[in-house]
């Protein structure tokens, strides 16, 4: 009888130990598998299905409005995939631009390009010349906004304002609607990229810039200017203006009293500002009512080569959730 009773015993014991063992095994599964849903559901699986990514070092350059996007995304890419390695690369003798950028992608010396405006014929037919095409693949809205002293009252700008402003025919700010104070427009120079080159296209229909332009390096020397002048003006990519606290965004239109912000309202006041910062008007802008917006684009060869692949694994990247949602961290506006 004590035989047996010591059996059950063991058994007992037997039978508590294996169903303790089993539900540790099934938490343990339970809980691993449920981390591998939140990264499937996570950042890896936005990029996870991107195929065609190339391994190796490749350089890219273009455009400073890229900067914030660049700064974004590549630490993630590089994360996701460690052995595609990017380097941007700035031109030796050069101010760094949409235009330098695509120059480097033709003449061999970058994989691929980032670019703030469309391509240009003649960018094309150089490609052409040198035996390949160049795709350009649209992956974020962008839009240009005018910055001008906080102090300035005016409720905004026509275009046409805005044209014969940069071209001479307006110097004062009495002319439309504010102070009698002269207007001092700033600008970065022609060679420098590609928000200056749409700026004169689309803005300017192509006319030079008058004379009384003061042209600065960069968007961050303008908007220091900008600060401590009054009557100044100056044009940008909209994230680089719109977050600033030393100036004020001035709504844009096509036409006298359609006034569109380049961010959402209400304005906020430099008083309040960096504790508050004006955010991006983004429906106006995917939506075209702002009257001056753009894409960014990748700009890549079509030759068939590793530099190819790595151009449009980049692009296809940014057009991925992760990539979209980077861009938007950023303060772009997202394609999709």
């Amino acid at each position: 009888m004590s035989s047996q009773k010591n059996e059950t015993a063991v058994l007992v014991l037997t039978l508590l130990i294996t169903a303790g063992v089993l539900a540790g095994g099934f938490w343990w599964l339970t809980r691993n598998s449920n981390t591998g849903i939140k990264e499937l559901n996570g950042s890896q699986s936005n990029f996870g299905g991107v195929s065609g990514v190339p391994q190796g070092l490749f350089n890219y350059g273009g455009s400073t409005s890229w900067a914030t996007i660049r700064q974004a995304i590549d630490p993630q890419i590089q994360a996701a995939y460690p052995e595609f390695q990017l380097r941007y690369v700035e031109p030796t003798n050069a101010t760094p631009g949409t235009s330098i950028g695509i120059q480097m992608l033709i003449d061999g010396r970058l994989a691929f390009a980032q670019s703030s405006r469309p391509l240009q014929d003649r960018e094309v037919s150089r490609a052409q010349q040198r035996g390949f095409n160049l795709k350009q693949i649209p992956v974020a809205i962008d839009g240009l906004a005018i910055a001008v002293h906080p102090s300035l009252n005016l409720p905004g700008l026509t275009l046409a304002q805005l044209k014969a402003i940069y071209t001479g025919k307006i110097t004062n700010w009495r002319q439309v609607g504010g102070s009698n104070l002269p207007i001092k427009p700033y600008s970065r120079p022609l060679s420098d990229g590609g928000t200056v080159e749409l700026f004169v296209q689309d803005v300017l229909a192509g006319q030079a810039l008058a004379a009384n332009v003061e042209f600065v390096g960069t968007t961050t020397q303008a908007l220091q200017k900008l600060a401590g002048d009054r009557g100044g003006i100056y044009y940008a990519s909209a994230p680089e203006v719109v977050p600033q606290c030393t100036i004020k965004p001035l709504p844009l239109g096509r036409q006298a009293g359609q006034f569109i912000p380049p961010y959402q309202e209400p304005l906020v006041a430099a008083v309040n500002c960096p504790r508050q910062r004006n955010q991006l008007n983004t429906d106006a802008f995917q939506t075209g009512k702002y009257p001056l917006t753009r894409n960014l684009y990748v700009v890549v060869k079509q030759d068939n080569d590793s530099a190819q692949q790595a151009g449009e694994a980049y692009a296809k990247l940014l057009l991925a959730q992760q990539g979209q949602s980077a861009i938007a961290q950023a303060g772009f506006v997202r394609m999709r």
